[in-house]
């Protein structure tokens, strides 16, 4: 079932085309140039979950930022849904690992606040601001303020601010980073339920291995600095994925296969893409930590 999945996923119309994409920033102490990414191509469909996964200051995050609108390229092109990214635009919301929030304001008020930035407050705003909160789990919530909040209820704020705009495509930076390993697995599961309630693509970018095989359609795993795709691996496992998923042999051979691509851009941990028998920590006992991260 999950290969038709994947076959009728690949005849989706394009939600983002990245060609060529390239980009660079000039140091500051000595004027030199530092090249983020170069050559940079990455197609994206409607409805798709893809993770980008890669070596630390390999361009990850700059590639968001281009989506996003926030950072230019210096070469290539971005299309999203086939218009050129100028900029930043109500078709696209991020969400970011420092929660963002305003401490002045509550749940309700900044869930809002991406409405009212786009000038689109009405007569449904209210309706539309608690019909999110309660989607993140976060009914109950509405006149807390972020000081009172648990990291991970902070990073559900931070969710719904962005569904609350119903964006075409939702941009994710690391956003479970920050919270703890439990937390962290709750809030995948959250996210799973609402992608399939919602429908946006997803370009979500983590350090956890385990977090993309739990999380995507695909993995795009990236090369070290310059970043370039380096291959993008097909997560062929059935939904939806839990706890339990991650002792299925497949998906310790797809774990296993991105930690192999990671390590060759780091050739000084080589050992970490070794199977290891689990009796001394491996697939098996591995999993016990739950986003084992590059």
């Amino acid at each position: 079932m999950h290969v038709a999945h994947q076959q009728d996923f690949r005849s989706r119309a394009l939600a983002v085309e990245a060609r060529g994409v390239s980009v660079e920033y000039e140091r500051t102490r000595d004027k030199s140039t530092l090249i983020a990414l170069e050559g940079f191509d990455l197609e994206v469909r409607e409805g798709e979950f893809l993770a980008i996964v890669g070596p630390s200051g390999c361009g990850k995050s700059t590639f968001l930022n281009v989506v996003a609108g926030l950072v230019p390229p210096a070469a290539g092109e971005i299309k999203v849904y086939g218009k050129p990214v100028t900029g930043p635009g109500p078709d696209r919301a991020v969400v970011f690992q420092d929660y963002a929030l305003m401490p002045w304001r509550t749940v309700e008020s900044n869930v809002r606040f991406g409405l009212e930035m786009q000038g689109r407050i009405d007569s449904d705003t209210g309706a539309k601001v608690a019909r999110y909160i309660k989607m993140v789990g976060l009914a109950g919530f509405e006149k807390s303020y972020p000081r009172e909040l648990s990291g991970g209820m902070r990073q559900r704020v931070g969710l719904a601010r962005a569904l609350v705009t119903e964006p075409r495509l939702l941009l994710m930076d690391e956003p479970f980073a920050a919270v703890d390993a439990m937390t962290r697995e709750l809030m995948q599961e959250e996210l799973t339920k609402i992608v399939a309630t919602t429908g946006q693509p997803i370009i979500f970018i983590t350090h956890g291995v385990d977090e993309a095989v739990t999380l995507a359609d695909r993995i795009a795993v990236v090369t070290n600095r310059p970043g370039r795709i380096k291959e993008i691996i097909d997560v062929d496992l059935p939904r939806p994925r839990s706890r339990a998923s991650r002792q299925l042999p497949e998906f310790q051979a797809l774990r296993d296969r991105v930690w192999q691509l990671l390590s060759e851009e780091h050739p000084e941990r080589a050992e970490l893409a070794q199977p290891v028998p689990a009796a001394v920590g491996g697939p098996a006992a591995r999993d016990n930590d739950p986003e084992t991260s590059v």
